[in-house]
């Protein structure tokens, strides 16, 4: 688990540092709406992310309620905590700081379901259409 959260982790700084960086060159303020956005996002599916592995060897309603659970509390985090530095930190008080975070939002989920979908079955074994015949 650990190797597929750091490939999580490393995986949203990199995009972020691919972005932020150029767009520091346009706009003075990218480099640290970007920044926020990013840790804003990545914190709550890092935790989503934890929570659907470990349901992964539980049972089938335990892997439901992490799936829908973990969209509603990395969705309710992130606005909660996006509103509140929007209205709490006047630097923050621009359009470009929620279209970060929607960017951030976006390839984290994205980020988090390529590697659920792509991680081991329950059993162990990695999930592979090598050998089966359709008739």
């Amino acid at each position: 688990m650990t190797g597929r959260l750091s490939l999580l982790v490393a995986g949203s700084l990199a995009f972020w540092a691919v972005l932020a960086l150029p767009a520091r060159l346009l706009d003075e303020t990218a480099f640290v709406f970007s920044g926020v956005a990013c840790l804003l996002c990545l914190v709550p599916t890092a935790v989503t992310f934890v929570w659907c592995r470990w349901s992964q060897q539980a049972t089938s309603e335990q892997r439901l309620l992490a799936g829908l659970g973990g969209s509603v509390v990395r969705m309710v985090f992130v606005l909660g905590a996006g509103l509140a530095i929007f209205h709490l930190a006047p630097a923050f008080h621009y359009q470009r700081f929620w279209l970060w975070v929607i960017v951030f939002y976006l390839f984290t989920l994205t980020l988090e379901m390529a590697l659920l979908l792509t991680g081991d079955t329950p059993t162990g074994r990695s999930h592979t259409n090598e050998g089966t015949t359709v008739r």
